[in-house]
Parts: structure tokens; sequence; C-alpha cells
């Protein structure tokens, strides 16, 4: 029997990045599915908070030189790689001077979101996907974690649909109690509708005169997960609201359960 092919796509890992619990649990998750049988492939932002010597990162030649368009600007993508510590597993950082190469992740010193986050995140979801083909590795099952990988339920969905690397795969989306959508602007959904997609493709990611990035995702999503003790009162209501398989794991022995669900998804 072939091997299951999980990519977790997430915007932090520790021991590489940990700001919100996120990293934590998606440094013993993989290895704990590689453990049961498992092929795993990870790929993450290269925030400038990330040690390049310290952990050993170095740029993988033929997946880089691609470029990202975003609003028709292009945006150099630099992919480069490290092990996982303890594993054989390689996790896979997606690299850009102008996006990620700032000392802080989301906010600057003074704790302001930075202008461009709508724009990282719309580089981020397109790069990890163009990079994914460029692998040529089409996997069974993709996980993402974090509100920064909310678009890629959507494009999977769409734009992506119909590729030979994704057409077979599942995406699950885990849900968190913090996002950083809170200045957005409309500019979003012109710089995300990428490929031709029409900006009107994107409304489930509209909440009024604001945007909901978590909420847009649960429904282009083949399962959810609760990766937080408590969801704020509007994701809540979309998931009850909503028919997609969900689980809400326990703080305890939380491994099997995601193992099972990906077994459960794919039946």
């Amino acid at each position: 029997m072939n091997k299951k092919r999980v990519l977790y796509i997430t915007q932090e890992m520790d021991p590489f990045l940990d700001m919100e619990g996120i990293g934590t649990l998606i440094q013993k998750l993989p290895s704990f599915a590689q453990e049961n049988g498992m092929e795993i492939r990870i790929l993450m932002p290269r925030f400038g908070t990330i040690n390049e010597r310290r952990h050993r990162l170095h740029e993988v030649v033929r997946l880089s030189g691609m470029n990202i368009i975003i609003d028709d600007d292009d945006y150099a993508l630099i992919i480069k790689v490290a092990s996982l510590p303890g594993s054989r597993i390689q996790v896979y950082f997606l690299d850009n001077d102008e996006f990620f190469k700032r000392k802080y992740v989301f906010e600057d010193e003074a704790g302001k979101p930075f202008e461009d986050n709508q724009d990282r995140m719309i580089f981020f979801c397109k790069g990890a996907l163009e990079t994914v083909k460029k692998f040529g590795w089409p996997p069974d099952v993709i996980h993402c974690h974090g509100w920064m990988t909310s678009l890629i339920p959507f494009y999977l969905k769409t734009v992506y649909k119909n590729d030979p690397v994704f057409k077979q795969s599942k995406v699950i989306f885990s849900l968190y109690d913090k996002s950083q959508e809170s200045n957005f602007t409309d500019s979003f959904f012109k710089k995300a509708a990428i490929n031709n997609l029409k900006m009107d493709q994107l409304s489930a990611f509209k909440n009024g005169t604001g945007i909901t990035l978590q909420k847009g995702a649960i429904q282009f999503a083949d399962g959810i997960i609760q990766g937080a003790k408590e969801l704020p009162d509007s994701l809540s209501q979309a998931l009850e609201t909503s028919k997609i398989p969900f689980i809400q794991t326990a703080e305890e022995n939380f491994l099997p359960e995601y193992i099972e669900f990906y077994k459960t998804i794919l039946s």
C-alpha cells in the first residue's frame, strides 16, 4: 500500500517559531503522522526572526527562482530547507526579502500590524501551492494551520482544482482564536483574486464591511479541526451552520485523533 502523503502548511513551527502555541502542536504532529506510516512535508514562511545559521537553513536552488504576482507586481520566491530536529522530516521555508526579512513577525515594535500583512499572506499561500507543484508531489491531505493559510482551501477549490498535483487532495483547516485581518483593506479582494479569479468569488471572506479570513476558509475546507480551546463566537456559529466534518480535540492524547480524522476525510 502506498503511503499517504500529508502536507502541512503553517505560519509557525517550534523550534523555528512559536508565537501562539501553533508551533508546539505542529512540531509534534508531523513526526507522529510519520510514525503512523505517512509521508510528510512541511511549508512555512522564513520570517526574519528565524536564525538560519542556528537551524541550518540552506537554499534549494532547484526550487527557487519563481516569481509570485500580486496585483501586477512580481516578488521573487526563494525556497530554503532544514530538517525538523529529531526526525528526517524536511521543513521548506518560503522567503522574500521584502516580505520576510524584518525582525518582527506580524506587528512592528510598537505592536501595530504591518500594513502589508495581506500581501504577505497572499504571497505565502500562492507560493506554497506553486512550490508543491514544483515538487511534483501530490499530497493526499493538506493540513493548514494559522490565519496566514486561510486562502489555501479557497485556492485549492477554485484555481487549482483541476491541477494534477492537487486534484485528489483533501484540505483540512485548523481554527485558532487569533487572526490578523483587522487592518486588511478592500484591495485584499483584488490582490487575492489570482489567476483570472473574480473578486466576487472571494465573497466568503467578507464580513459586512470587513474581512473574516478563518470564517471564509471554513466554507472551502473538507474538514475542520478546532485548534484552540475557545473560538470567537463568529467562528463557532459558522461551524454550527456548516456541514463540514469537524472535531474538537482533547487537550491530552490528541495526536491519534488527528490521524483518525485524516483517515475519515480520505474515506
